[in-house]
C-alpha cells in the first residue's frame, strides 16, 4: 500500500477515535464511529486476498448495523426526552438498543460471530488495531452510559462472553483466531464490572491493550500465524520466544505477572458488591482461557515438532529487534509490584 495512503488511514483512525471519546453529543459520536469504520476497511482488505475481502465485507456490515443502532437509540431517546446529551440516556428502550449496539461493536456474546473471522482475514498489524484501538470508542461509550444500562443484562453477556471465549479457543490452530477468542473472554471481564466500578473496566482495557500489543508485535516479528509455525520459533528466535512465553502467561492472568492485577481487582470488587457467585463463575471460566494460553506458551518454548513441517525453515540470523517489543513485554510482566500506586490513582 502507498505510504501516504497508509498514513491517511492511520490518522483517520486516530481522528475518529478522538472524536468519539471526547464528545458528549450523540451525532458527533456516531460520526467518529463511522470515520473509524471507513478508515480501517482499506487496511483489512489491502492484501486483495479473497479471505481479506470477505473479512472487510463482514466488518463493514456488522459495524454499519451497530452504528445504525446507536443512531436509532439516540433518536429514540431524543424523541421521548428531548435530550441529545450522552449522559441523559434515560429511556429503557434506548438503553436496550444501545447495549446491543455496543455489544456488536465490541464483539460481545451474542454478537461475537464477526470478530474471529475478521481477525483471521486481516494481517497481524491490522489485527492489532482491531483488537485495541478500534475497541476504545465502544468501551468509552459503555463507560459513559454505564449508570443507565441494565446491570443484569451486562452481567449475563459478560458471563456468556467469558464462557464462549474460553470454550471456542480450545480447538483452534490459527493464532489470530485464538487471540480473537481471547479478546472476547477479556471483554467479558471488562463488562461484568462496568456497572459497579467503571474505572476498573478502563484499567483492565489499558492493561489488556498493553499485553495484546506485545503479543501481536512479537508474532509479527517472528512471522508466525499458526501453531505449527510457532513450534519451530525457538530454534530461530529464542529470546523472542521466551518473552512471548511470559507475555502469554501474563495475558492468561497468572500471578505474579501484570495480567493478574485486573482479575484480582475485579474479583475483589464483585465480592464487595455481594456477587460472589458471579465472581466464582467467571473465575472458573477463565481456566478455559488458561488452557489455550498454556498451549501457546508450550508450543512457543518447550516443544519441538515431532515430524517434518510443511513450511520452509528460515535461517537463524541475528535480526534487529524492535525496541517496542522489549518495552511492551517488560510492562506486560512487571507491573504487578506497582499495583498500590495504580490503586491510589483509580
Amino acid at each position: 500500500m502507498n505510504p501516504q495512503a497508509m498514513m491517511i488511514f492511520i490518522l483517520s483512525i486516530f481522528l475518529g477515535t478522538a472524536i468519539a471519546i471526547s464528545s458528549s453529543h450523540w451525532v458527533v459520536i456516531w460520526t467518529g464511529l463511522e470515520i473509524n469504520t471507513l478508515a480501517i476497511l482499506p487496511l483489512i482488505s489491502k492484501s486483495h486476498h479473497p479471505r481479506a475481502i470477505e473479512a472487510a465485507t463482514k466488518y463493514f456490515l456488522t459495524q454499519a448495523t451497530a452504528s445504525t443502532l446507536v443512531l436509532f437509540s439516540s433518536m429514540t431517546n431524543a424523541w421521548y426526552t428531548g435530550q441529545w446529551d450522552i449522559t441523559q440516556l434515560t429511556h429503557p428502550m434506548s438503553c436496550l438498543i444501545l447495549t446491543s449496539a455496543i455489544a456488536m461493536k465490541l464483539g460481545l456474546v451474542p454478537f461475537h460471530f464477526w470478530f474471529p473471522e475478521v481477525l483471521q482475514g486481516s494481517p497481524l498489524t491490522t489485527g492489532l488495531i482491531l483488537s485495541t484501538v478500534m475497541k476504545l470508542p465502544p468501551i468509552t461509550l459503555l463507560f459513559m452510559t454505564s449508570p443507565t444500562l441494565n446491570p443484569t443484562l451486562l452481567t449475563c453477556m459478560a458471563i456468556s462472553s467469558a464462557a464462549l471465549g474460553g470454550w471456542m479457543g480450545l480447538n483452534q490452530t490459527q493464532i489470530r483466531k485464538i487471540l480473537a477468542f481471547s479478546s472476547i473472554s477479556h471483554l467479558g471481564w471488562m463488562t461484568i464490572i462496568i456497572s459497579y466500578n467503571p474505572k476498573l473496566t478502563l484499567l483492565n482495557f489499558y492493561l489488556y491493550t498493553l499485553m495484546t500489543a506485545a503479543v501481536f508485535i512479537t508474532l509479527n516479528s517472528m512471522k508466525t500465524l499458526k501453531l505449527s509455525t510457532l513450534m519451530t520459533s525457538w530454534t530461530k528466535t529464542p529470546s523472542l520466544s521466551a518473552m512471548l512465553f511470559l507475555t502469554l502467561l501474563s495475558l492468561a492472568g497468572l500471578p505474579p505477572l501484570t495480567g493478574f492485577l485486573p482479575k484480582w481487582l475485579i474479583i475483589q470488587e464483585l465480592t464487595k458488591q455481594d456477587m460472589t457467585p458471579m465472581a466464582m463463575t467467571i473465575s472458573m471460566l477463565s481456566l478455559l482461557g488458561l488452557f489455550f494460553y498454556l498451549r501457546l506458551a508450550y508450543c512457543a518454548t518447550i516443544t519441538l515438532p515431532p515430524h517434518t513441517t510443511n513450511h520452509m525453515k528460515q535461517w537463524h540470523i541475528n535480526k534487529p529487534v524492535n525496541i517496542s517489543i522489549a518495552i511492551l513485554t517488560t510492562a506486560s510482566i512487571t507491573l504487578l509490584p506497582v499495583s498500590p500506586m495504580i490503586l491510589a490513582m483509580i
